[in-house]
């Protein structure tokens, strides 16, 4: 068996470690948010079913798409990504909504949920900066446009 090569992209072992341990609580939040936008697209219902039925398809493929390029940085940056139901209980900020609410609680917990997610992207921004690390600092302000445009989005259903 070949013995594993030392990395060495310009991050040290300190770093890469302190950035690979907050995109794994990133990737936690980010799947426990496509779980939660997957469940309220399969389960909604009501008068405004249609269209939340389709907003909700398009959130859970864009934050699929996400969990990917998340956990490959994580890889990249030479650790394993988590990727059981386990860890990222661990690991998540947002926790799970028991039973099938209405639509538009549905909404509020999206709302709540895309801010949670925010929120940990944003708290790793000084990590990456302070480590010059521009790859995951691009990727944490490509996550931060997504959740923050698409919690606007969907607090705007709640307004009057």
């Amino acid at each position: 068996m070949a013995k594993a090569m030392k990395i060495d992209i310009g991050l040290s072992d300190k770093s890469r470690a302190k950035i690979a341990a907050g995109l794994s609580g990133l990737l936690a939040d980010s799947y426990t948010l496509y779980l939660m936008t997957h469940n309220f697209h399969w389960n909604v219902k009501g008068p405004m079913f249609n269209s939340l039925h389709q907003m909700f398809m398009t959130q859970y493929t864009e934050q699929w798409a996400a969990l990917d390029q998340i956990a490959e940085r994580i890889r990249a940056l030479g650790y394993p990504a988590p990727g059981t139901y386990a860890q990222f209980a661990k690991l998540a900020t947002i926790k799970e909504v028991d039973g099938v609410p209405v639509a538009l609680d549905m909404v509020r917990h999206l709302v709540e949920a895309q801010e949670a997610t925010a929120r940990t992207a944003r708290k790793l921004l000084p990590v990456v900066d302070e480590c010059d690390d521009q790859p995951t600092a691009d990727l944490l302000t490509q996550r931060l446009d997504v959740h923050e445009k698409t919690a606007w989005m969907l607090r705007s259903l709640l307004e009057e």
